[in-house]
């Protein structure tokens, strides 16, 4: 019999997108024959372990992110958890250096978690910011992520090298870089014919107190909206369950299949501008509102490069009303983006 290779698959508890898009990377190598690990914290292991519960869990240091309420004081906040997210990251590269040998691992893949990656082993990172968007120090800290991707032997980009593309200058350099592997939009869904049961699906997720703030107003404004909605909170707990408010019917969480049945059967999404939830509308070909976290630039740059492209419209937090869905008829909506790439090729590197 053939050994297994052990692959480590460490997605960032950063919401829930690293984690959701490393559902297909996963389901990939267990089609290929590896033997994947899991190596996460909070609610990005709850939601994988919930997904694939046969396969082997380690729990990594939590970064303990957590937003700021007023986006003003959104890059002073993460100045201020900077020293407990670069412990946190210490932390995570001594675990590694022990998980390769412990579990005599044959690779690594972290999405987006800094300090996951060993001499040892071929070392993968994904992720869509190449340059990262902070503002005024964008020059900063784009350079700072891209020398620490450096220590890995990849960088796999789930989206498109040349034009159109999802990530715009989030995802794509000036000057070429070899170990740059771009990958095609991830998704977990598929398109699939099914007839309309909901008007309006909402979802979030996210560090708190963002989440929770969104979650209570869109609660609010989803009760004088004329149609079914299916509102899925975002919170991974033990057990699911669900409630009906007046026309609102609202989901703690759904797994994977849940919410590819859910998604199909949703005229249009109201959700976060998070890159993922992008790459997932796009692969389904939906129409959707975008909310972008308040100061996360990441997610406004989206927000706004979309609209700008008269495909998805947006606004702030603040001013959302439910009124403003109906700006959405004006708009193209996320076409289909479909990509043929085979995930198999890149697990040569192991």
């Amino acid at each position: 019999m053939i050994k297994k290779k052990k692959i480590l698959v460490a997605p960032l508890n950063w919401g829930l997108g690293h984690a959701t898009r490393c559902i297909p990377i996963l389901r990939a190598l267990i089609a290929e024959n590896f033997e994947p690990i899991i190596a996460s914290d909070g609610e990005a292991y709850k939601l994988l372990n919930k997904e694939f519960p046969d396969l082997q869990f380690v729990e990594l240091p939590s970064y303990k992110i957590k937003y700021a309420e007023k986006a003003k004081n959104f890059k002073l906040k993460m100045l201020w958890d900077s020293p407990k997210i670069l412990n946190a990251i210490k932390k995570e590269k001594k675990r590694t250096k022990e998980l390769v040998k412990e579990l005599a691992l044959d690779g690594i893949i972290s999405d987006n978690r800094l300090g996951v990656y060993s001499k040892k082993v071929p070392s993968v990172f994904i992720t869509h910011q190449l340059n990262v968007l902070t503002g005024n120090t964008t020059w900063f800290s784009s350079e700072m992520h891209q020398k620490i991707i450096k220590k890995f032997d990849e960088c796999w980009v789930p989206d498109v090298a040349g034009e159109p593309n999802l990530s715009g200058r989030l995802g794509h350099l000036k000057k070429e870089n070899p170990k740059l592997k771009y990958i095609g939009p991830l998704s977990r869904l598929e398109r699939k014919e099914l007839p309309v049961k909901y008007k309006l699906m909402v979802i979030i997720s996210g560090p708190e107190p963002q989440r929770t703030l969104l979650e209570s107003n869109l609660l609010k404004e989803t009760q004088k909206y004329k149609g079914n909605v299916l509102f899925v909170r975002g919170k991974i707990e033990d057990e699911q369950h669900f409630c009906q408010e007046g026309n609102v019917t609202v989901y703690n969480y759904m797994n994977s299949t849940q919410l590819e049945t859910a998604f199909n059967e949703s005229e249009l999404v109201l959700s976060r501008s998070g890159y993922t939830t992008v790459l997932d509308l796009a692969k389904l070909g939906k129409k959707a509102f975008f909310i972008p976290t308040p100061g996360q630039y990441e997610q406004e740059y989206l927000a706004e490069r979309l609209q700008k492209e008269n495909l998805v419209p947006y606004c702030k937090q603040e001013d959302f009303k439910i009124e403003m869905l109906e700006t959405v008829t004006d708009f193209k909506g996320l076409a289909s983006f479909e990509s043929r790439f085979d995930l198999s090729v890149l697990f040569r590197l192991f």
